[in-house]
């Protein structure tokens, strides 16, 4: 009959009533008949699969409430389960035409029970030939020794799962063998269920309860819609064996346990399986499960040059912005400046510091007549880039940045790594697909070096989700890990493998632990809500961790200690309840090309010897510091962009020895970076550092000097230090000081662009040792260019202090002032207070409304060979003295103000400070720069009692 003689609905409601053979006729008649048969794939294809009970939902046990591509697809591969165990036998190749001599498998069918045909299974056994069926009636079927399966056969339970029990401790030496829809139970003199050195098992929807499985290579196994109560898989050295929808519940130890390097001599049915699992790989990316959250960070993904700066987390529903709109114009601003600014920029000799321009937007407080006399000439100064050449991000530097912080998927991960790429498509030891472990001690253990693959299962309430250990390898993809009640994933003894693209979250101590020269790639996975840290790092573990989102962790995102050196690049750390990374005690680590954003402490915490690379992050937004550098905190800290934190943008004691090199720090809202002297307390963690963790192990193996791995070699451009170095960086729009010292050690600060920050430049509170400040452009400040307490060590050698809003530099201490270029200042250009003990020789200053210089009363020292410019002010150049013993004033140039172009004139030979080598000197191109007329907000009385938000709270 042709089809269009009837309505479809007509058609499908007329074939809903055939049974699966008439089904599969039908489909062989014609295209148009074959297209009605698979119209049914939501009704009678569907009822079949179900209807069937020896088969399960084919998203049980994860997600029985989620439809599968394919009803019938589904149906036919529960059917073929039958089948297949009787095809994987041995093929012998001594002739080819034995096999026509072979008996018919699946030939007879025996019942076992009561009205059966055998009242036990051992009788049936010793009955049956190769590939027989024997069904298990309903009922309880007990055996009292062990039973040997010498013949391949098919052990199948008749009714519901459950009706059929069977208790017995079965051996297997046949070839082949399966066993379906049974409940097995140990018999009474062993807790073994099953047991194969040798042959293929296969096993469907059977149930085992308080025993265990053992597969020993070359043997192996297929487990499918299983269930285990209190029971285990243990594969010794297995080449190949598969584990796909089951269930784990109650294991009193690790559920599978995986032992011994896969076996080279591979069972028969590895092809078999080998096939299976490369079938099933393609269609492998299920939907994530419901719940779970997805985090998109739409505020750090904007470009640093786009038309709004309001870093933005989005998590769900929940949206929160930590910069207000004019401190998103302020940061435009700024960014605008350096694209102009750029242009301007000078060649430097190696041996020298690159070029200085002014391209910073002028401060809010000039009166009307100031504007005026501004109006009529600019600094030479202005005529070079204030910008060091490697201090700033550029524009198109920062567009770059931002580029490659974008975080990648897994598969644009894979197709620029061939190693993760070849550990993805790795078929070896053992496969565990959508499986469930919930409600017991361990999920998988792997160790003697096993391997293991895991795709797509849920991990949840258990003690630890994957233990890897002792040279072994683990491959997880897409799984879910939760709730566990220590680490999720804990790795050690030189265990690696892949873990990507993995759900891991509300753990209790780590999400993945990495310990002990443990080396995994762990690559674009979500690690979040953990109750300790997201990745922790200790005891020489290394590994390579890139493109994951780490967020809402109550401890560090990312915390590395005694030795561990992981690689942590492309990642997004985000509102974690702690500091973004930590690296303490002696830990290392490459942190690079991260975004680092919204954390409640420091973005990066160092202290107690952490000695990490950090380079080229955004680390913004954060409630607290930017960077810590704590007691004994040391490390590179090289062309990191830190700004729009609520604290300083870097905070370092002085008993640390960092080297911070190249970084914009700006828009902070206190000092740009802060140098205290305050110590730690010996026995404290910062919060959330893992101070009640036990790593004693590696506590005590930690020898930084004796472990091999710590010998490593610095890349070249890390130089050791034995003071603390500040150089090359931009420290702008802060809200209070742009650098501010208050040290019990030596420090030196080279190089540095220093302005409109919303306080002064430099505050040197407490130097007990010398600070050296030296090559510095610091201008347009708030208030004053540099201020220098009693009793301070200092030397300002070299440097340009320009329109800073009150004086140039205020002095009570002690040191030198030598070769400056002290120009265009409000106030005074120089004072000289109370105990102060300066030496001022070879500079050039000029106030432009007040003295040039002014010395106090009790002051002293010497002030030599300086060439003193008069502003417009009608005030002296120099502040008379009641007691002329005190300070000797000899060999100055003083020069009166006259015309406009005087000041130029003044600072052409030698060029505006800091020196600029190979460029034109006398060039006054003005890079116009934009007014900036809302700055951060600043915290009045500085940084809680000159400490870090971070310590004050401990």
């Amino acid at each position: 009959m042709e089809v269009g003689g009837l309505p479809v609905e007509l058609w499908q409601l007329i074939l809903s009533y055939l049974h699966l053979p008439d089904l599969g006729r039908c489909s062989s008649v014609c295209r148009a008949w074959r297209e009605l048969v698979l119209s049914l794939d939501r009704t009678h294809w569907r009822q079949l699969c179900l209807g069937c009970l020896e088969h399960r939902h084919p998203n049980w046990p994860n997600q029985p409430g989620v439809e599968p591509r394919s009803w019938r697809e589904a149906f036919k591969q529960h059917y073929l389960a039958s089948k297949t165990w009787t095809k994987n036998t041995q093929d012998l190749d001594s002739s080819n035409c034995l096999s026509l001599f072979r008996r018919r498998k699946g030939q007879r069918r025996l019942c076992v029970g009561t009205g059966g045909e055998f009242g036990s299974l051992r009788a049936a056994l010793a009955a049956a030939s190769p590939y027989d069926r024997l069904v298990l009636l309903p009922g309880l079927h007990e055996e009292q020794g062990e039973v040997l399966l010498k013949v391949p056969v098919e052990l199948v339970g008749q009714g519901r799962l459950g009706d059929a029990v069977l208790m017995a401790s079965i051996d297997q030496h046949c070839p082949t063998a399966r066993l379906c829809n049974v409940v097995l139970m140990p018999a009474r003199f062993t807790s073994l269920l099953y047991k194969t050195a040798s042959g293929y098992v296969q096993f469907d929807n059977c149930s085992f309860e308080s025993g265990q499985l053992q597969i020993h290579a070359p043997g192996t196994c297929q487990v499918k819609f299983c269930t285990f109560s209190q029971s285990s898989i243990h594969l010794r050295s297995v080449g190949l064996s598969v584990l796909e929808n089951c269930e784990f519940t109650g294991s009193e130890n690790a559920s599978v346990t995986v032992e011994g390097c896969p076996s080279s001599d591979h069972n028969w049915a590895c092809k078999h399986l080998a096939r299976l699992a490369k079938s099933c790989t393609a269609s492998a990316r299920e939907p994530e499960p419901a719940g779970c959250p997805v985090a998109k960070q739409d505020g750090c993904r904007e470009s640093l040059l786009g038309p709004v700066r309001t870093c933005e987390i989005v998590i769900g529903e929940e949206r929160s912005s930590f910069l207000s709109a004019a401190g998103a114009q302020a940061l435009l601003g700024s960014a605008q400046e350096d694209t102009e600014s750029r242009e301007n920029l000078r060649a430097a000799k190696e041996e020298e510091y690159p070029a200085l321009e002014s391209n910073s937007s002028d401060s809010d407080v000039r009166s009307d007549d100031e504007e005026d006399a501004h109006a009529a000439y600019k600094l030479p100064g202005q005529a070079h880039s204030h910008t060091l050449t490697h201090s700033r991000l550029e524009s198109n530097r920062l567009h770059a940045v931002q580029r490659d912080l974008k975080i990648k998927s897994l598969q644009q991960e894979l197709q620029q790594d061939k190693e993760a790429q070849s550990l993805a498509n790795s078929l070896q030891g053992c496969i565990i697909r959508q499986c469930l472990f919930r409600d017991g001690k361990g999920g998988i253990f792997i160790y003697s070096r096993g391997q293991a693959k895991l795709e797509g299962n849920i991990f949840r309430d258990l003690t630890y989700a994957v233990r890897c250990i002792q040279n072994s390898k683990v491959i997880m993809l897409r799984n879910d890990i939760h709730h566990c009640k220590a680490s999720g994933i804990f790795l050690r003894l030189s265990a690696g493998g892949l873990i990507a693209d993995n759900n891991i979250h509300s753990n209790c101590e780590a999400g993945v632990d990495i310990r002990k020269g443990a080396n995994p790639l762990v690559l674009c996975n979500k690690i979040h809500s953990g109750l300790r840290s997201g990745i922790v790092v200790v005891g020489n573990g290394k590994g390579i961790i890139r493109s994951n989102q780490i967020y809402g962790n109550k401890e560090a995102g990312i915390y590395i200690l005694y030795n561990g050196n992981p690689a942590v690049s492309g990642n997004r750390i985000f509102q974690g309840l702690a500091a973004g990374i930590a690296v303490n005690e002696n830990g290392r680590g490459h942190i690079t090309g991260n975004v680092i954003c919204e954390n409640q402490w420091g973005g990066a915490d160092i202290r107690h010897g952490g000695d990490p690379v950090l380079r080229n992050n955004l680390i913004s937004c954060g409630y607290s510091d930017g960077v810590v550098v704590g007691e004994r905190g040391k490390g590179l800290i090289e062309g990191n962009a830190i700004y729009g934190n609520k604290g300083c943008g870097v905070w370092m004691m002085s008993s640390s020895l960092p080297h911070l090199i190249n970084n914009q720090i700006s828009h902070n809202s206190i000092y740009g970076v802060a140098v205290f002297c305050r110590k730690d307390n010996a026995g404290d963690f910062p919060p959330g550092q893992g101070a009640s963790e036990s790593f004693q192990e590696e506590r005590d193996g930690a020898g930084g000097e004796n472990d091999p791995d710590s010998e490593e070699e610095y890349p070249a451009a890390r130089r050791p230090i034995s003071v603390a170095l500040v150089e090359l960086n931009s420290i702008n729009h802060n809200g209070a000081a742009g650098l501010h010292v208050k040290s019990s050690e030596a420090l030196n600060v080279v190089a540095n662009v220093i302005q409109a920050n919303g306080a002064g430049g430099v505050a040197v509170a407490q130097s007990s040792r010398l600070t050296r400040i030296a090559k510095n452009r610091i201008a347009r400040n708030g208030r004053g260019g540099v201020l220098v307490e009693a009793e301070c060590q200092v030397e300002l050698r070299g440097n340009g202090i320009y329109e800073n809003s009150s004086h140039g530099v205020v002095s009570k201490g002690e040191g030198v002032i030598a070769e400056n270029d002290i120009v265009g200042n409000r106030r005074c250009g120089l004072r000289l207070l109370r105990a102060a003990d300066m030496k001022v020789t070879k500079n050039r200053i000029q106030s432009f409304r007040d003295y040039g210089i002014a010395v106090f009363d009790e002051a002293k020292g010497l002030v030599q060979e300086n060439l003193i410019f008069q502003g417009r002010s009608k005030k002296s150049i120099l502040r008379p003295m009641s007691d002329a013993e005190d300070c000797i004033i000899q060999n100055n140039v003083l020069l009166t103000f006259r015309k406009r172009f005087d000041v130029e004139c003044m600072l052409i030979d030698p060029p505006a400070r800091p020196h600029i080598e190979g460029g034109d000197p006398g060039s006054c191109v003005v890079a116009g720069g934009q007014r900036v007329s809302s700055i951060t907000t600043r915290v009045d009385g500085g940084c809680h009692n000159h400490g870090s938000i971070f310590c004050t709270v401990l």
